[in-house]
């Protein structure tokens, strides 16, 4: 904007009125016929539209129909500019003034020659804009390329920015965040689902239910839905243990009121009866063991919807009951499997990702393994690195796979797994079949499939053959006929191997029936005989390696194999784990566990009841026709007060069976003709 427009303004904005030479401080000789006259071409116009209002309503109509007609030429100094310096130096003589006129005679004839290029008064300020850049000066040029520069500077580092995340999610680099972070977008299936079928085969009529559902807490881990119970407290809170090097220590504690119910539910177990779970299920929506355990009989009842949405409802209470630090997101926070209060969470998210992971949503499930793997990754209490592979495998979270295994083979000894040992060659596999990434990327990929699936090979040659078995793939004669593959292999193996060996093919043998990688895994049996042919050190290095280790599996593997009931595995468990019993909200808790709170020792005594006692207890457990124990000494004083106090027992027992009764009333008759008397 130029001096002379915010002059007039400012008169504008005084009388709104064109401003008097007085209150420029100028010379009336001077200055006055420059500010007074307009140019001839906007006087042209303004003369087929009307006479020259004094006063305008727009003050901005005379900012830019004014701001072209005080710009210079460019080899020209702005009048403006003389003027100041004669109005500084306090010279008021006439060749100033006629070098003014002058340039404001050029300016009037520029205008004239070109009286398209001069802005009018009408309502079109973009076009004022794009024709004003024609007339800057080669200052205002230099300026406006360098602004320019610097938005091309700051685009480039955002496409840097947005390249780097995007080759993160493709693969192509490795991701600067940690490994095991969670997204919250990740863990929710709807959201791979709509990736897959789009939002309108997800949702379907979902919107417009949702405007009049009433008001629920918003959490990550489940959607709550409409059919569940209205959630209130049910006794459940974390509470933050300790902080130690930037990692937080977190445990779930049971109230008063909760514990009543978890011994509530410890009898209603024992009675080894569903019922008795479903009525104290009535009374606590909430009860997250109970939950569990329900979700378990739903499930063996084929009632896999019942069963997820039992699940889901578990996650929905414990998250309800989060510390307000905690965090699902960050990998930091720990939760301690030896404490029995802190299970129920990590059987919940494994629950969940197992139906996950059956319902196509190997993506989601990911995540949750994910999250369950950073609660505790030293002690992995439900060996999620078993499952992590296949998941990774799945989702084509190749990169992923990849990084992990580099990043955690050096303290956790990774490649002595099988799943991992054939499952990150297969990895590397992928990446190389993928037609974006460079030829060099390609290569490297290759070889590290190549070399890493012949380490595979020789460390565990009893996965072989049961792989081709499971994949209808008969093997060549050279493969079938040799002893380094064949029935000797498996049955040599320690029993921890073959558990191992037994999980992983059974869980991911559909991954390898791909024609391509049947045709690469075949090149690379062919090699490994060659190398078992000519004696190579390494084979009977990793033989040595296979009959020292693997002698026996931690209780961790033994409670993986339980919870996923793959039946390749599960009839290779031993029989001491196989003959104690198996509770689905607890199996095989730890050796070591820390118990805060024990359950009361139940006060009764079957060999004195009397064959009345057992019926009623076994319609009412809490029946007790005995009464409490009585000390040694007051047996025969108390005597006859103890008979009237069971008669009353007896009598209360049978009021309250009485009251449960319930009859059904016979179909009435809608029919009027049939109303009346029988004859």
């Amino acid at each position: 904007m130029s001096r002379r427009a915010l002059r007039r303004l400012r008169g504008e904005q005084r009388g709104q009125e064109e401003p008097g030479l007085g209150e420029l401080g100028l010379d009336p000789g001077s200055e006055g016929p420059v500010l007074l006259l307009p140019s001839p071409s906007a006087a042209a116009r303004r003369g087929r539209r009307g006479p020259v209002r004094t006063g305008v309503s727009n003050r901005f109509e005379l900012i830019t129909a004014e701001e072209l007609e005080d710009e210079p030429p460019s080899g020209e100094e702005p009048a403006d500019a003389r003027l100041s310096e004669r109005d500084a130096a306090g010279e008021n003589n006439e060749g100033a003034v006629t070098e003014e006129t002058e340039g404001d005679g050029q300016r009037d004839g520029e205008e004239a020659e070109q009286p398209d290029q001069t802005p009018t008064l009408s309502n079109k300020p973009r076009k004022k804009k794009k024709k004003r850049k024609t007339k800057k000066t080669s200052a205002g040029e230099t300026l406006e390329d360098n602004d320019l520069e610097d938005i091309d500077s700051l685009l480039e580092k955002i496409e840097e920015t947005d390249g780097l995340s995007q080759q993160t999610q493709s693969g192509i680099i490795a991701d600067s965040r940690p490994l095991l972070y969670v997204e919250h977008r990740n863990l929710n299936p709807e959201n791979e689902l709509k990736r897959y079928f789009g939002a309108r085969a997800v949702l379907g009529d979902q919107r417009p239910r949702q405007r009049q559902r009433q008001y629920v807490r918003s959490t990550w881990l489940t959607a709550p839905k409409n059919t569940w119970p209205r959630y209130s407290k049910t006794g459940i809170a974390m509470q933050l243990v300790d902080t130690r090097r930037g990692v937080q220590y977190f445990t779930f504690e049971h109230h008063r009121e909760y514990q009543q119910v978890q011994f509530k539910f410890l009898d209603a177990v024992e009675s080894m009866d569903p019922n008795n779970i479903v009525l104290l299920l009535q009374m606590n929506p909430y009860h997250v063991d109970s939950l569990l355990q329900l979700s378990d009989v739903c499930r063996m009842q084929e009632d896999q919807e019942m069963a997820r949405d039992l699940v889901e409802r578990a996650l929905y209470s414990l998250e309800c009951a989060f510390h307000p630090v905690f965090s699902l997101t960050s990998g930091t926070c720990r939760l301690d499997y030896r404490r029995p209060e802190n299970r129920a969470f990590f059987l919940a998210l494994f629950k969940h990702l197992m139906f996950l992971e059956k319902r196509g949503c190997p993506r989601t499930a990911l995540e949750f393994c994910k999250l369950i793997l950073s609660l505790d990754p030293e002690n992995d209490p439900l060996c999620v690195l078993l499952l992590i592979d296949f998941l990774s495998l799945r989702a084509r979270e190749y990169t992923f796979l990849t990084r992990m295994f580099q990043e955690w083979e050096s303290h956790r000894n990774l490649s002595q797994l099988p799943n991992f040992a054939f499952s990150v060659p297969l990895a590397y596999f992928f990446l190389s079949q993928q037609e974006e990434r460079s030829e060099l990327e390609l290569s490297q990929a290759r070889e590290k499939a190549a070399r890493l699936i012949q380490l595979a090979l020789i460390m565990f040659p009893s996965v072989l053959m049961p792989l081709l078995d499971h994949c209808s793939v008969q093997p060549d004669a050279r493969v079938a006929s040799h002893s380094f593959f064949g029935l000797n292999a498996q049955i040599s193996q320690p029993p921890a191997l073959n558990q191992l060996t037994s999980l992983y093919v059974g869980r991911t043998h559909s991954l390898w029936k791909d024609p391509a990688v049947m045709a690469w895994l075949e090149t690379q049996v062919h090699e490994v005989l060659r190398m078992v042919d000519a004696r190579d050190p390494l084979v009977e290095e990793s033989e040595h390696k296979r009959k020292m280790r693997y002698q026996s599996a931690p209780r961790n593997i033994y409670r993986h194999v339980i919870l996923s009931e793959m039946k390749e595995a599960t009839a290779a468990l031993p029989l001491e784990v196989t003959s104690q019993p198996v509770m689905g909200f607890d199996p095989l808790p730890p050796l070591d566990s820390i118990v805060s709170y024990t359950r009361p020792e139940r006060t009764n005594h079957p060999s004195n009841e009397s064959t009345l006692s057992l019926f009623f207890r076994s319609l009412l457990p809490n029946f007790n026709l005995q009464g409490d124990i009585r000390h040694d000494g007051d047996e025969e004083a108390g005597a006859g007060q103890d008979l009237n106090q069971g008669v009353n027992r007896l009598m209360a027992a049978m009021r309250d069976m009485l009251a449960n009764i319930q009859f059904q009333e016979p179909p009435r008759d809608d029919n009027p003709e049939g109303d009346g008397d029988w004859d």
